[in-house]
């Protein structure tokens, strides 16, 4: 990696796992994404606390079935909405049943009319991760943005949802990429904050 850049060396990384994870049969991707929402959350869920998930795309982990199992224990739901190339997402209320309308790249995200929250928690789509809870998304930062911004406000828990054959050995890092505190795959609960 001496020659390469750490940016080239994500970018080459994301193709690769982007490609793996499209390869992974959706009854798998789904076997997953169930074996995920089946265990306990790590987490209690107080009534009220705010959840930020997510609108997956493509072969992305769904969120949904926990989205709606922690909606079900009394959480309040959250969805980002892109405001901007280079600026953090910013989460707007929303539940079960709700419009949603088609934001960057199609992404289903709340109406404009939908208040503005502050997630206590936000479970957070990766292309790739490793142990240590660093993360590599899709090239823009949103998510690193939005979770620097949001921790500078408040206490959260940033949680990756990823299958087990995302994972990489190790992930580069720069200044402005922001850690997850656990990832969530379908063979354990990866918890990032221990040394």
């Amino acid at each position: 990696m001496a020659n390469v850049s750490i940016e080239d060396f994500k970018a080459d990384l994301r193709r690769d796992m982007l490609a793996r994870r499209d390869a992974f049969p959706p009854e798998a991707r789904a076997a997953a994404v169930e074996a995920v929402t089946a265990r306990p959350f790590p987490f209690e869920i107080p009534p009220g606390i705010v959840v930020s998930g997510y609108s997956p795309l493509k072969s992305e982990f769904n969120p949904v079935p926990l989205m709606r199992k922690l909606a079900d224990a009394g959480a309040q739901l959250a969805l980002p909405v892109v405001v901007g190339r280079g600026k953090p997402l910013v989460m707007r209320s929303w539940g079960f049943g709700q419009e949603l309308g088609k934001g960057v790249w199609g992404i289903r995200e709340p109406t404009q009319d939908a208040p503005e929250v502050w997630p206590d928690i936000l479970l957070v789509p990766l292309a790739v991760f490793d142990r240590k809870g660093n993360r590599i998304g899709y090239g823009a930062g949103y998510y690193d943005m939005t979770i620097n911004r949001l921790r500078l406000l408040k206490s959260v828990i940033a949680i990756g949802l990823a299958y087990a054959k995302q994972q990489a050995a190790i992930i580069p890092t720069t200044p402005r990429d922001a850690r997850l505190d656990l990832v969530l795959t379908e063979r354990e609960v990866i918890d990032c904050r221990r040394p």
